[in-house]
């Protein structure tokens, strides 16, 4: 009797533990993906970025990886990141959430 009631709880503790349920954030996964210089230039909190899906075009496209062939990005803007000479840092996160794929501060406007 115990084998019965044990199968059922071990199934759903293995489905609590899938993969997908720990997929971490857009924003955290482009934060870990920076330098320990550039994590310090964000001055309150990863979360407090900015997440857009972005056509590639030919001025992201010099800007990603080569071997990028999608037709859109994830473009993550920190805010608050830039400085006299640069603007935000910008980091690009592909569409399948697992890989950056490039990375730059924006034009000073």
């Amino acid at each position: 009797m115990k084998k019965i009631l044990f199968l059922p709880f071990l199934f759903l503790l293995l489905a609590g533990c899938s993969p997908s349920a720990s997929v971490l954030p857009i924003e955290m996964m482009a934060y870990n993906s920076l330098s320990k210089a550039e994590q310090d230039l964000i001055p309150v909190s990863p979360k407090d970025s900015t997440v857009t899906k972005e056509d590639v075009t030919p001025g992201i496209e010099s800007l990603i990886d080569s071997d990028y062939h999608k037709e859109q990005v994830y473009a993550v803007v920190f805010h608050d990141t830039g400085s006299n000479a640069s603007g935000n840092l910008v980091v690009y996160i592909d569409l399948d959430k697992r890989k950056v794929v490039g990375k730059w501060y924006q034009d000073k406007k």
